[in-house]
């Protein structure tokens, strides 16, 4: 395999992590150009001087300085800024870019290395659902390949590569179910947010481990599913798995059913993205099927979970009503992770947000980003207006 020269936005988050340790398994294959931070500044200088990185970017400029002065004598070029980023991603020296950087900060720079023509490793979800369409259409004009990161959108990716082309009858999204699978809804109407960060399968950052204790993170697949495949919402159907072991299956015309399977664990859909089509060696746990007994799968509980419902809701209307309904959950668990509302009126604040009058069906990117900052701030009042209730 040629040597492939890489970009990660959003390298000390958790995907960022993982996608460095896949390339420490194979320094050989690649080049790491750039990488990027917002805030932890340590930990992109420990990054930039162990794969000796051609540029990085701080994202908070307050750490500029302090960047700056610790790479000067390694010779990496330090830059601060979203608008930096957005520059860099396009750069000639890059071939592939992994976008995982946290919620729509990540669509400028996505759509900046779209317009450049460059392949899209995807891991952030929030592009593909706050602008799915335009995304899609700009990348078609760019020959901009995209190919996902997320555990059930490269498992779909994978199940698909042996279809030659089959129409496909259903997608079937598995989830895990979260912490509280098992909770009643008066138990999780008062769950703190320790509580809800401890995800019983995957290791994530905390936004998406919220988004998975309210399976809003299944929401956002819904639709992302429906741009990277081409596939209708009501073809897409979503089935707690609480083992995780398989990733999402295909169902075709005839009843064939393909699943991906595998150990949980993110490194492996992101090493397939970077390395594609090739299939490479990973030092990571295997599938022991004698000790995995049964598997089990049922049904989700919309009541319990009202935000599963959401996607659903946000595909029919169309327009900006995918991004209404992202720009408020987004500020409702950054509320919750700060102990301002409670666990429900994550839901509920997304839910009134989307029963407003910000909808439009014709939309551009320019009005993608001005329903954003619009909903941001609704949204910061419905907080202010709930802070210190507990809502069932």
């Amino acid at each position: 395999m040629e040597k492939r020269h890489i970009a990660i936005l959003g390298s000390t988050g958790s995907i960022g992590r993982q996608a460095l340790d896949v390339i420490r398994q194979h320094r050989e294959m690649f080049e790491v150009e750039l990488l990027t931070a917002n805030n932890s500044s340590e930990l992109l200088i420990r990054q930039a001087i162990e794969f000796d990185v051609n540029a990085v970017v701080i994202c908070n400029e307050d750490k500029y300085q302090e960047v700056r002065e610790a790479l000067e004598p390694h010779y990496i070029k330090v830059f601060a800024g979203m608008n930096s980023v957005c520059a860099l991603a396009g750069g000639d020296n890059i071939d592939i870019v992994l976008t995982s950087m946290v919620g729509f900060s990540g669509l400028a720079s996505t759509v900046a290395a779209i317009k450049a023509g460059k392949t899209i490793a995807l891991a952030n979800k929030e592009t593909l659902v706050a602008a799915g369409q335009m995304v899609m259409e700009l990348a078609a004009a760019n020959n901009a390949r995209i190919l996902p990161v997320d555990s059930e959108h490269s498992a779909i990716f994978q199940c698909l590569m042996g279809s030659a082309g089959a129409d496909i009858e259903r997608i079937h999204l598995t989830a895990s179910g979260g912490p509280f699978l098992n909770w009643t809804r008066e138990q999780i109407a008062g769950a703190t947010k320790n509580q809800a960060l401890k995800h019983p399968k995957w290791n994530m950052g905390a936004k998406i481990t919220i988004d998975s204790a309210t399976m809003m993170n299944k929401s956002l697949e819904i639709i992302e599913a429906r741009w990277l495949f081409g596939t209708p919402g009501e073809k897409i159907n979503v089935v707690i798995h609480p083992e995780s072991v398989i990733h999402s299956m295909v169902e075709y015309a005839d009843g064939a059913v393909i699943a991906q399977m595998g150990h949980p664990d993110m490194r492996e859909p992101i090493q397939f993205a970077l390395c594609f089509p090739s299939r490479l060696n990973l030092s990571n746990k295997k599938l022991n099927f004698a000790e995995l007994g049964s598997l089990s799968f049922h049904a989700p509980d919309l009541e319990r979970f009202p935000a599963l419902g959401l996607a659903y809701q946000a595909l029919e209307k169309g327009g900006n009503m995918a991004c209404i309904m992202n720009a408020a959950n987004e500020a409702a668990v950054a509320a919750y992770l700060q102990d301002k509302i409670g666990f429900y009126d994550i839901t509920d604040i997304v839910a009134d947000c989307m029963a407003g009058p910000d909808f439009a069906v014709a939309c551009d990117l320019d009005m993608i980003f001005e329903t954003n900052e619009t909903i941001l701030a609704k949204a910061a009042e419905m907080i202010k207006a709930k802070a210190g209730r507990k809502v069932i």
